[in-house]
């Protein structure tokens, strides 16, 4: 009779520590049902923020669920930030800006450095002939390819900012004018923010999306897996082990 009181009690027990287990767990969920519906209450407050945005670029493309971006780095004060790409910059503007094209995925490398290249080569003829021939007309036809130059690559450069939604106040003239002041800086900024976060093809991969023992652009690879060193996982022999004990015991004695 005790021992079949005793299977009672126990059985009570368990069945309301069942209870109280279920109970607990229903209460995580619940708890866990509030947290998703504030999050997305929170969330949605902030959509609805970002498309009552009077920029375009700030309310976020809808393929990046409304990230916002920035550029690496100053236009001027971190120009020498990369030594390698300021220095294409300033000596090949063209076959970098064709590369930037490439990577923003606005074009084809060698077609949209040609366009450049045609430009500027045909404004600096324009003004070579005013300087010999002292006819105005060239120094306008100079003036006006310059001008075509620099809404030219602003142009791009907003194309860049709306479909990686870098965030920026500055205006179509403003990326302009950018680029009519100081077209090195601003082809620096724009190619170390493409290839700072591993953009391919039009696709932002960031920086921390980088295929391992992939290489960048005549470097080394960035980071690689390398093996964990061996370790040896003998087990001592019998006969050592006896050996050491009997050594413990002459000690002891």
């Amino acid at each position: 009779m005790a021992e079949a009181e005793k299977q009672d009690k126990l059985a009570v027990n368990g069945g309301k520590r069942e209870e109280e287990e279920m109970l607990l767990e229903g209460m995580a969920v619940l708890d866990f049902d509030m947290l998703c519906s504030t999050v997305a209450l929170q969330t949605q407050g902030k959509w609805r923020k970002l498309e009552s945005a009077e920029d375009p670029l700030e309310q976020g493309n809808a393929d990046f669920g409304g990230v916002l971006r920035m550029w690496e780095g100053k236009v001027v004060l971190d120009f020498l930030e990369d030594r390698r790409l300021a220095l294409e910059s300033a000596c090949c503007p063209c076959y970098r800006f064709g590369k930037n094209m490439r990577r923003a995925g606005l074009g084809i490398c060698f077609l949209q450095g040609t366009v450049y290249f045609i430009l500027a080569v045909t404004a600096i003829l324009n003004f070579v002939a005013f300087f010999v021939t002292k006819r105005n007309c060239f120094l306008y036809l100079g003036v006006i390819f310059i001008l075509s130059i620099g809404a030219y690559l602003g142009f791009f450069r907003r194309q860049i900012k709306r479909k990686f939604n870098i965030r920026g106040n500055d205006s179509l003239l403003d990326d302009c004018v950018y680029h009519l002041i100081c077209p090195c800086c601003t082809l620096s900024q724009e190619s170390r923010t493409l290839e700072m976060n591993n953009v391919q093809d039009g696709t932002w991969h960031g920086r921390g999306d980088i295929c391992i023992g992939s290489y960048a652009e005549g470097t080394k690879p960035l980071f690689g897996l390398h093996p964990p060193p061996t370790m040896s996982v003998e087990t001592p022999e019998p006969c050592s082990m006896q050996n050491g004990l009997n050594g413990d015991d002459n000690g002891q004695t």
